[in-house]
């Protein structure tokens, strides 16, 4: 799965949090003011640029030659240490998927700042008619307008780019596993793995991936505006004073969250996987019987589809309870944040603006922390194709199955 499209993936993946840790550390040690010795200067302002100038101004044209000249060093010790055929695209290619998720996220934070002085200036024309001219009000929507081009613009090429990342994955995996075929063809539904799994596999690890480093950026972007629009709101409904409300509430609840419904979900992987495995059986019969006269008998096909039948109860059975948990808990969710402002906006100590962009930070933050909550369905899935590609490759190297492809397709 990995060492077909990654060098050496054991090591790889460590080093790349080791780099990215070391080049984080740089940057917030220091290494955004370098950018003064080539003339961009980090400018000395409290407020922040509002609109779409933002992205290039002198910090934002520093941080893009920084990240350049990071990846650049990375690709090359690796191109030097164990040259890859597929590391144009799992390393510059995934550094360019990083950096698109990473524009993604200031675009958010842009959109954020513009929420202040917008939702102000609709208060301020309600409360006092004729204060605010239409100029003013239509230059405010020309300036998100802007901003919300370029978020377009950048989802369209990021798709794009991302679809051939996915396919040149799964073409790695396809070579590697075709090597092999001799070995990986006694294996239960070994063509189905190689033309399926590898797709689904690449896709969805692609997918969550992008989202977890989504949620990671998020975080760092936000939590430190939400701690600077939240400084004054100190209190909590039935509990009171507590300094930093708002973060110490996004991180309990969405712990909350995603420990409940981790443990309300616990057995789907397994029987996600098992449904694989009935499928297959199913699906290689009917196969087999297109050319063999002996085969797909009515009896033999009745049984393997009462097995999928089966399985499919099952699983029907447990989403049951575990879509119970988690709508409850998604749609509280909609309107957590209004709950916890509750004693703020009765006492009217913020202004529309403010509590507008407190409710977006606040909602990326809460987000970012619900990782495991919007993406679990999908990580079941995962962990089943996960699963059935572990049987490759216990074959290639002649080793003993796992566990779960041994046992029988509807086992309990």
């Amino acid at each position: 799965m990995f060492v077909s499209f990654f060098p050496k993936p054991k090591i790889f993946f460590w080093t790349v949090v080791a780099w990215i840790a070391l080049v984080m550390a740089s940057w917030y040690a220091g290494g955004d003011q370098l950018g003064a010795y080539i003339g961009l200067a980090r400018p000395d302002r409290a407020e922040p640029i509002i609109g779409i100038s933002t992205f290039w101004s002198p910090e934002f044209l520093w941080f893009y030659i920084y990240y350049v000249v990071a990846t650049a060093l990375f690709y090359g010790a690796w191109r030097i240490l164990a040259p890859h055929p597929w590391m144009r695209w799992s390393i510059l290619g995934s550094s360019l998927i990083l950096f698109s998720t990473y524009y993604q996220v200031q675009v958010s934070v842009a959109v954020n700042d513009w929420y202040g002085p917008f939702y102000d200036m609709i208060q301020k024309a309600l409360s006092k008619p004729g204060e605010v001219t239409a100029a003013e009000f239509y230059g405010q929507l020309f300036t998100i307008f802007y901003l919300l081009s370029v978020a377009v613009a950048l989802y369209v090429i990021s798709a794009f780019f991302t679809s051939h990342y996915i396919f040149r994955w799964r073409t790695a995996m396809n070579d590697y596993y075709m090597s092999y075929w001799p070995k990986l063809r006694l294996i239960e539904g070994a063509s189905q793995r190689v033309q399926e799994d590898t797709m689904r596999f690449s896709s969805t690890l692609e997918a969550l991936g992008s989202n977890f480093i989504n949620s990671i950026m998020t975080l760092i972007a936000f939590l430190p505006v939400l701690l600077h629009l939240s400084a004054d709101i100190t209190e909590l409904p039935l509990v009171g004073h507590v300094p930093m409300a708002l973060v110490w509430v996004a991180i309990i609840w969405s712990a909350f969250g995603t420990l409940f419904l981790a443990l309300v979900g616990i057995k789907l992987p397994g029987l996600e996987f098992r449904n694989q495995r009935v499928e297959a059986a199913y699906r290689k019969e009917l196969v087999y019987g297109e050319d063999d006269e002996g085969r797909a008998r009515p009896a033999t096909v009745i049984e393997l589809f009462n097995n999928v039948r089966r399985n499919y109860f099952r699983l029907y059975f447990h989403y049951m309870y575990f879509n119970v948990a988690r709508i409850l808990y998604l749609q509280t969710d909609n309107i957590f944040a209004y709950i916890v402002l509750g004693p703020t906006i009765v006492a009217g100590r913020i202004t529309l603006g403010i509590m507008n962009q407190i409710l977006n930070a606040f909602d990326q933050v809460r987000s970012s922390f619900q990782y495991l909550i919007t993406s679990w369905v999908t990580i079941v899935e995962l962990l089943s194709i996960y699963k059935r590609l572990r049987s490759f490759e216990a074959a290639i190297h002649d080793k003993e199955l796992p566990d779960i492809d041994r046992l029988a397709p509807i086992h309990d």
